[in-house]
C-alpha cells in the first residue's frame, strides 16, 4: 500500500522539523513549502492525500491558497493552520470547506489526530463498531435465550437496528453476516412469542400488555390533546424503524425528540386492518359491528381505507375529545404540494392529521419494477432511498413549516415491512385473499408447523367472512406461495418487502414526540 502523502505549506516550515520527522516515523511521506504560489504548482504536478496549510503567509494567504486549492481540487482535505483565533478567519476557512482548523502553536500529536480523523476515520470506526458488537453479540444471544417481555423484545429490537445501521458500511463482510444470522435467529425467536402471546393481549386476558394500534391514540395521543393545543400527527404508510433512524438526523434539525417510542402493530400488518384500527380506536371485527358503514371487507369492492377520518372522529367523540380537527391523506407529488401551500390554513385546529402514503409505494414498486428493484437491492439501499425521498419531498417542507411555527410533532406509522425469503406453500379457492404474509379464507390448506393459525377469527377479532372462515400467518422470513406456477412465483416475490405477518420489522414500529427548536 502507497504511504499517505501530505503536503504542508507554512512560511516557517523549518521550525516544523521535528513535527514532520514524527510524521516520517509514522510513516507518512511530507512534502513541504514556505508560500502559496509554489504550493499550490507542487499541487498541479502531483497528486497528496491532505494539504496542511498556514493561514498567514506572505504572498498569497492561506484563506486565498485554499480558494485555489478547492478550484483545482474541491474534495481534497485542506487543515488550516493559524496562530489567529478572530472569528472572521475561522468563518472563512470553516465556510471554504475545510477539513479541520488547528490553533499554533500545534503539538504533533495534534497533527496526527486530524490525519486520522480526515483520512482513517471510517477504517477505525468501522474496526471499532466491529469490535463493539462483536462484544454484544454474546449479550443479545443470551437475552434472546431468556423468556422476554415485550418491552424487551423492543429493547433487543432497537439494540439489533443500531448494530445494522452502524455497521451497514463496513468492509467486514463476515461480521454483517454474524448480525444478518443474528436478526434471523431473533425474528424466529420473536414469532413464537407472538404466537404465544398475541391471543391474550388482544383478549385482554394479560394486564402486562403492548400498546397496539387500536390503543396508540387512546394512551398515546389524546391525553394531550385540549383546546389550547396545537399538534401535527403524522402518519408515513409502512416506515419500519430503521428508516426512522435514517431520517431521524434530518428531523433533528429542527426539532428536540422528546420520546423514541416502539409500539405494537395488530395482525394483519396491513393498511386496511392496522390503520382502520389506530384511526378508530377499535379492532377490525369491532369496526364492522359498531361502523359497517366505515369497513370494507376482503371480499367486497372499494377502497379499504375511505373512512379513516369518520373513524377518528367518531373516536375522539367518544372519548370526549371536543376539538378542532383536519385530516389529509397525500396520495401524490400534487397532493403533497398543495397540502405544503395550504399549511398556515392548518394553524387554527387542535389535531392536523396527516397521513403520508410514499413507503408503502416504494415497496411495492420494488416489487413491481426491476428498475427500483436495483436502486434499493438490500436493506441500506432500502434506507438510502427512503432518506432521498423525504429530503426532496413536500413532506420534508412540511415538517419545516411545522417546526417554524414552534408546534410540537408526531411521527408514527401503521405497520412495517419485510424483506422475505422462505416460500411457505399453501392452496385456497378463488375467494382467497393475495397477500403473500396472511391469507384468509374457507378452504386453505396448508403445513400447521410453518404458519399462525387462528382457526376462529373472533379470537383476534377479526371479521369472520364466513362459517368455516380462518386465519393464517407467516412468520420471520416466510411468504405465502402456491404450488401452481411456483417456481416463477418464488423467484418474483423472493427478496421483496411485504407485510402482513409476523415479524419485528413489521409489528414493532415508531411513535416518535419531537417538539420544535
Amino acid at each position: 500500500m502507497d504511504k499517505i502523502k501530505i503536503l504542508w505549506a507554512d512560511d516557517e516550515i523549518d521550525l516544523l522539523r521535528p513535527h514532520i520527522i514524527f510524521l516520517e516515523q509514522k510513516g507518512y511521506d511530507v512534502f513541504t513549502s514556505n508560500n502559496g504560489d509554489e504550493a499550490l504548482d507542487m499541487l498541479k504536478e502531483q497528486a497528496f492525500d491532505i494539504v496542511f496549510l498556514d493561514e498567514n503567509m506572505p504572498g498569497m494567504s492561506g484563506i486565498e491558497v485554499l480558494a485555489e486549492i478547492k478550484t483545482l481540487q474541491p474534495n481534497l482535505p485542506v487543515v488550516m493552520i493559524t496562530k489567529s483565533e478572530e472569528e472572521s478567519i475561522m468563518e472563512d476557512a470553516i465556510g471554504s470547506n475545510i477539513a479541520d482548523y488547528l490553533i499554533k502553536p500545534v503539538k504533533p500529536n495534534q497533527i496526527l489526530l486530524s490525519l486520522k480523523k480526515n483520512l482513517e476515520n471510517q477504517k477505525i470506526v468501522s474496526e471499532k463498531k466491529t469490535y463493539g458488537y462483536q462484544q454484544d453479540f454474546r449479550n443479545i444471544g443470551m437475552e434472546l435465550s431468556n423468556n422476554l417481555s415485550h418491552q424487551e423484545w423492543v429493547e433487543v429490537y432497537k439494540k439489533i437496528t443500531r448494530w445494522e445501521l452502524d455497521l451497514a458500511k463496513s468492509a467486514d463482510e463476515g461480521i454483517m453476516e454474524v448480525l444478518k444470522m443474528q436478526k434471523e435467529e431473533a425474528n424466529q425467536v420473536f414469532s413464537k412469542f407472538i404466537d404465544r402471546n398475541y391471543i391474550n393481549w388482544i383478549n385482554g386476558r394479560e394486564s402486562d400488555k403492548p400498546v397496539l394500534s387500536h390503543t396508540l391514540l387512546k394512551e398515546k395521543v389524546l391525553p394531550n390533546l385540549d383546546k389550547n393545543s396545537n399538534t401535527f400527527l403524522i402518519l408515513i404508510d409502512n416506515l419500519r424503524y430503521d428508516q426512522w433512524k435514517v431520517l431521524q438526523p434530518l428531523f433533528e434539525q429542527y426539532f428536540r425528540i422528546e420520546s423514541d417510542d416502539i409500539y405494537y402493530s395488530i395482525l394483519p400488518t396491513t393498511t386496511q386492518y392496522a390503520r382502520n384500527a389506530l384511526f378508530s380506536g377499535l379492532l377490525p371485527s369491532e369496526i364492522e359491528k359498531k361502523y359497517r358503514n366505515y369497513w370494507v371487507n376482503e371480499d367486497e369492492e372499494g377502497t379499504k381505507n375511505q373512512y379513516e377520518e369518520e373513524l377518528l372522529t367518531e373516536q375522539l367523540k367518544r372519548w370526549g375529545k371536543d376539538i378542532k380537527l383536519s385530516y389529509h391523506k397525500i396520495l401524490n407529488l400534487t397532493a403533497g404540494r398543495k397540502l405544503v401551500d395550504s399549511m398556515p390554513n392548518l394553524m387554527q385546529n387542535n389535531l392536523n392529521v396527516i397521513v403520508y402514503n410514499f413507503v408503502d409505494m416504494l415497496s411495492h414498486a420494488r416489487t413491481e419494477m426491476e428498475i427500483i428493484r436495483e436502486l434499493a437491492d438490500d436493506e441500506p439501499a432500502y434506507r438510502s432511498i427512503t432518506i432521498s425521498w423525504f429530503e426532496h419531498s413536500p413532506l420534508f417542507d412540511i415538517m419545516r413549516f411545522i417546526a417554524s411555527k414552534g408546534l410540537n410533532l408526531i411521527l408514527t406509522t401503521d405497520h412495517g415491512s419485510v424483506r422475505v425469503q422462505n416460500p411457505v406453500k399453501v392452496v385456497g379457492d378463488r375467494n382467497t385473499n393475495t397477500n403473500l404474509r396472511y391469507k384468509t379464507g374457507r378452504s386453505l390448506n396448508y403445513n400447521k408447523k410453518e404458519v399462525f393459525e387462528v382457526r376462529n377469527p373472533e379470537d383476534i377479532y377479526l371479521p369472520k367472512l364466513n362459517i368455516s372462515s380462518s386465519y393464517i400467518f407467516c412468520d420471520s422470513y416466510d411468504f405465502f406461495a402456491y404450488p401452481n406456477n411456483y417456481n416463477y412465483y418464488v423467484n418474483y416475490y423472493k427478496n421483496t418487502f411485504q407485510h402482513g405477518g409476523i415479524s419485528l420489522e413489521e409489528m414493532l414500529i415508531p411513535f416518535i414526540k419531537m417538539r420544535a427548536k
